[in-house]
């Protein structure tokens, strides 16, 4: 199995948010921007791995920022860790001036989706090459992600 880069799977998704994904309070539906963040997060992981996915756990989703009507929204998900089956997804979410093209933060999440071979079970991902300081700082913060969900594990959470 040929080791991939952190480039070779970055997935970036677009969406001009809409009235139908607006709650009551007239902000973006946090379910609404959980799916995009899933679908995006699949996405990245199918491309690392070429093959179909599941989501194993949401680590973290903070919202930072709202989001309205009319708002450019882009998610950005790239592969932060592997494990032997698992990859660690991290997906930024930004609101898009559409004068200026600046972006504000909204979101950060951390997802883990498991590869799966033909049967459904799980299968083994490439390595990941790390080319930047970037790249191995969050590759560290990633395994210590993965440790703090052992333990989480261990406790039942």
């Amino acid at each position: 199995m040929k080791a991939k880069r952190v480039a070779d799977s970055i997935t970036e998704q677009v969406h001009i948010v809409m009235p139908s994904h607006i709650s009551g309070t007239n902000r973006l539906f946090g379910g609404q921007l959980l799916a995009w963040i899933d679908e995006v997060s699949a996405v990245t992981a199918r491309r690392h791995s070429e093959r179909n996915v599941i989501t194993a756990s949401i680590d973290n989703l903070q919202f930072k920022s709202p989001v309205y009507i009319n708002n450019i929204l882009v998610l950005i998900a790239r592969i932060t860790y592997v494990g032997t089956t698992s990859m660690e997804v991290r997906v930024d979410t930004y609101v898009e001036d559409h004068l200026t093209g600046m972006r504000k933060v909204v979101n950060r999440a951390y997802l883990v989706m498991v590869a799966l071979d033909e049967n459904e079970k799980p299968t083994e991902v490439p390595r990941l090459i790390l080319e930047t300081e970037a790249e191995r700082a969050e590759w560290e913060a990633g395994l210590r992600r993965y440790q703090l969900r052992k333990e989480r594990r261990k406790e039942g959470y």
